[in-house]
């Protein structure tokens, strides 16, 4: 598949998107690592990062570069399962993000909500966890640049 066609696209595909974001922007996982996209749903993204070594901060903590990249790619996840090819060139507009607790050195999952979704822009909301705690980690809203036309 390539940007800007929309060829055998199937919304709410988890193969489907990964396939897109593995042809049109492989360097991706050579920067966040292997995340996983573990779900999607109307407007919604759910991703999972493993953490290894190179994500942990001094104090044993996970950094929280590693927390904004999760969120930014997450984000960009959720608005590929809504529009498929024709959003791989959706740039990241502004981004916020409060770091709430310290997060354990386990998986990182991120939840993505699409707030808003339109021609010229895209809004999310993205809640962060560790991996077998409840409690919110960190939270951040994201605005989309999408391609125009």
């Amino acid at each position: 598949m390539t940007a800007g066609t929309s060829e055998s696209w199937q919304l709410y595909d988890k193969a489907g998107v990964t396939a897109l974001i593995d042809h049109n922007f492989p360097q991706a996982r050579d920067d966040i690592g292997a995340f996983v996209i573990e779900n999607l749903a109307d407007m919604t993204a759910t991703v999972r990062l493993p953490i290894d070594n190179k994500f942990i901060r001094p104090g044993g903590s996970v950094s929280g570069p590693t927390m904004f990249k999760l969120a930014d790619i997450s984000a960009w996840i959720a608005i590929l399962s809504e529009k498929g090819p024709m959003a791989v060139d959706a740039v990241t507009a502004t981004m916020t993000i409060n770091f709430l607790a310290r997060p354990a050195p386990a998986d990182m999952i991120c939840h993505a909500h699409l707030l808003r979704l339109g021609r010229r822009l895209a809004m999310a909301d993205c809640r962060i966890f560790s991996d077998g705690n409840d409690k919110m980690v960190a939270h951040a809203t994201c605005t989309y640049a999408m391609p125009v036309g």
